[in-house]
């Protein structure tokens, strides 16, 4: 079983569903290596897509009809090399793509919108010499996100969405589904560093300070929370912690709340020169997990 699908691949799409959009950094987007974090580049799904493109065109007409909206189900995050200046503005460019599942049977069970961004930015540093490369164009990371489309405050059972207004059919790029299940499975020829699935020896405790306007913990604290958890595990198997995530894909199967407290369950491995680990967020009084993530460290 792989530990990741792989970044799936771009999609050639109308001129109305590409964006582009510039951003600044924060002082703490940057590593001290000039590497970014990785999850500083979601910011640009939002930039680039949700306010420049989908906002204004395209899916305006869609997004809130009837209570529809697309809520993220899938996040996969890749880092570059860098280094990079905060000072220094990104540039984002991105596309959009409407698609659909099936089932077993043949029939759709899901309408889904994947985002696609590829964030570059000039060759630099905050402070010190400048790089080699000072001013050369880097990719600083890609980001791709998965969203199915449900009718968010409908009644238990009614809440599937299979076809969208205004729309004859479903959309025609078609998509397999990935469960989130298979992230924690480790990647072929990985040395596992626990044998199994280990509890953090931190309780997540979910305030008001982990939730956003959707009423429910930002998808973000998730994969946050889970690469400090796992740098505690590379610690704890004596291979130090002076690394940052390079590749993290994590899958959302349900949302936390505040006042909610859960355990993450992980497992490290080593790979070549490489970390990694693979775990999930589960309740502390039991139950099915929330999300499966999968990361690897450098």
């Amino acid at each position: 079983m792989l530990l990741y699908t792989m970044f799936p691949p771009i999609p050639d799409v109308p001129d109305e569903h590409r964006g582009v959009a510039q951003a600044s950094l924060r002082y703490e987007d940057v590593a001290q290596d000039g590497r970014l974090r990785i999850t500083a580049l979601t910011h640009f799904l939002g930039r680039t897509l949700w306010q420049n493109v989908v906002a204004r065109k395209a899916l305006a007409r869609v997004v809130g009809a009837g209570g529809i909206v697309p809520i993220l189900t899938r996040l996969i995050l890749e880092g570059g090399t860098g280094p990079h200046s905060v000072a220094k503005p990104l540039t984002g460019q991105g596309r959009f793509q409407l698609g659909h599942t099936v089932d077993d049977r043949g029939a759709v069970d899901r309408i889904l919108l994947d985002m696609w961004v590829e964030i570059t930015a000039p060759a630099g540093r905050t402070h010190g010499p400048p790089p080699p490369n000072a001013g050369a164009t880097l990719v600083a990371g890609r980001v791709f996100g998965e969203h199915v489309f449900t009718r968010l405050f409908a009644p238990r059972g009614e809440r599937r969405v299979v076809a969208l207004p205004g729309l004859d059919g479903p959309p025609p790029a078609r998509y397999s589904w990935h469960p989130g299940e298979a992230l924690v499975h480790l990647p072929p020829g990985a040395t596992p560093l626990d044998d199994e699935l280990v509890a953090d020896d931190t309780t997540v405790v979910f305030g008001l300070t982990h939730t956003d306007s959707n009423q429910h913990v930002n998808s973000l604290v998730y994969p946050n929370l889970f690469e400090e958890a796992a740098l505690r595990r590379f610690h704890a198997r004596g291979r130090g912690s002076a690394f940052l995530a390079q590749r993290l894909e994590v899958s959302y199967r349900k949302p936390c709340f505040a006042g909610e407290s859960y355990r993450i369950l992980l497992r490290a491995y080593a790979l070549g020169a490489k970390l990694g680990a693979v775990g999930t967020f589960v309740p502390s009084a039991g139950g099915r997990p929330h999300c499966h993530i999968a990361a690897t460290f450098a």
